[in-house]
């Protein structure tokens, strides 16, 4: 039965946008497969680690009954990867197995029935639905992302937060060293509602969403969001847990303001780095009137020493930083200059962007 025939990337895009949550090795062997469903005259791709799901869909060949069957997602992948970009490709199902044809290539690959496929149920119910653009939330996830926990036994600091409310939607991310903030504006009006979105749902919609005005539906119902754009639809489970008060943690009042290029402060922390400890990370940044200079030492007694002329004029001020989290920040904001605000030697800067008040990232000192 013939399932598909078109070019080889008609295939291959549709299925490397929802193989990319498929694990290699789980306990579950078809967890590792990708649905294939033929229905009238679309195919559609679904594949779910259980706590996320994605589904595309491209034309199919028309005629021929509707079916359903799951093929290895890596191994169709890596073989329609390895085929040249202009090949045309078919697929044919013949008892229990998918054939590839292309061009005088053959490929056979063992099936698992679709039945035995696990699906998250769509959810149901009103909750809170709203609209943005890809461009938008990609742009205000690539601000706050990088501050997400990694394996922390804290288990809702590995997510990121969102917040609908008004016409605001906000973004918060924190791994209990550094904390980073944006917020965006929504059209309508929304009653408050909180959620955590699991780090592997970040990530992957870091990746698929474009750089473009096309339209974002957002659905959060229960402890599922949705995510629908182009002809993608992702549904996640959402992390159960207390976020911490981010409000709280975002200093207010800070009296010492200094703006430096950001390029200029990024590429000096870069070359300071360099020679710090490699267990710590740390490097002093020594403010005077006019005048940022870091150091950084190691335990071979090596020393790197960067001076950059800045826009200060207050107190002097010896503070120390795990330079990974000032280079994380500095990485993903696209501003020329950048606003930092400091109290004193043991309390939290605060990164700011004069274009946009609506982002803020606070890092905690560290003794040097």
């Amino acid at each position: 039965m013939l399932l598909f025939t078109a070019p080889r990337d008609a295939l291959l895009a549709p299925l490397q946008s929802v193989s990319g949550i498929v694990e290699k090795r789980h306990t579950l062997p078809i967890l590792s497969n990708v649905l294939i469903e033929k229905k009238g005259d679309a195919l559609t791709l679904l594949a779910t680690d259980i706590e996320i799901q994605i589904r595309n869909s491209t034309p199919a060949t028309p005629g021929a009954e509707d079916v359903a069957i799951t093929v290895g997602a890596r191994k169709l992948q890596d073989i329609l990867r390895a085929l040249p970009d202009t090949a045309d490709v078919s697929l044919t199902l013949d008892d229990k197995r998918i054939t590839l044809k292309a061009g005088k290539s053959r490929f056979q690959l063992q099936t698992l029935p679709a039945a035995d496929y696990p699906r998250l149920a769509p959810p149901e119910g009103e909750g809170v639905h709203f609209t943005t653009t890809q461009k938008a939330f990609k742009k205000q996830l690539a601000l706050v992302q990088y501050a997400m926990a990694q394996q922390d036994i804290r288990y809702y600091l590995n997510g990121l937060l969102l917040v609908v409310a008004g016409n605001l939607l906000r973004m918060v991310a924190t791994d209990g060293h550094r904390l980073a903030y944006a917020a965006s504006p929504l059209v309508g009006d929304y009653a408050r509602t909180d959620v955590i979105l699991p780090r592997k749902t970040v990530v992957e919609l870091a990746r698929q969403l474009a750089d473009s005005d096309d339209p974002l539906d957002v659905t959060l119902v229960g402890n599922q969001i949705v995510f629908r754009f182009g002809t993608i639809e992702l549904i996640s489970k959402l992390i159960d847990g207390k976020f911490p008060d981010y409000e709280r943690v975002i200093p207010q009042g800070h009296p010492k303001l200094v703006k430096a290029s950001r390029l200029g402060l990024l590429q000096s922390l870069q070359r300071a780095a360099i020679l710090t400890n490699e267990k710590f990370r740390g490097v002093r940044l020594m403010l005077s009137e006019g005048s940022l200079k870091l150091v950084s030492t190691n335990a071979e007694q090596e020393e790197a020493l960067e001076e950059l002329e800045v826009d200060y004029s207050g107190d002097s001020l010896d503070i120390g930083f795990n330079v990974t989290y000032l280079l994380d920040v500095l990485t993903n904001v696209s501003a020329n200059e950048i606003e930092i605000r400091f109290n004193d030697g043991n309390a939290s800067a605060l990164f700011g962007l004069a274009e946009n008040a609506d982002f803020k990232y606070v890092v905690m000192p560290m003794r040097i």
